[in-house]
């Protein structure tokens, strides 16, 4: 049985060191893109809020019925 030597180390390859920041620095983009895409939303959120004057009584409507999207949360800007 012979035992071999890996000979192809290396500290600043994909698999180490380079690897790791580039793996990093993937993970701060996707997280500084979904906080800027959140920040937008909820800004555009706040700027267009639901009207609740559509909810006039909350007591007739029944579970599974296609008239309740007249009781439901409507824009305000329609």
């Amino acid at each position: 049985m012979s035992v071999e030597e890996n000979t192809n180390r290396a500290v600043f390859g994909l698999h180490g060191v380079t690897g790791m920041l580039i793996a990093t620095a993937l993970l701060l983009s996707i997280l500084v893109g979904l906080t800027t895409w959140g920040i937008s939303v909820q800004q555009g959120s706040s700027s267009n809020f639901y009207d609740p004057a559509p909810i006039l009584d909350i007591n007739n409507l029944k579970a599974n019925n296609k008239d309740n999207a007249n009781f439901a949360f409507q824009d305000a800007k329609e």
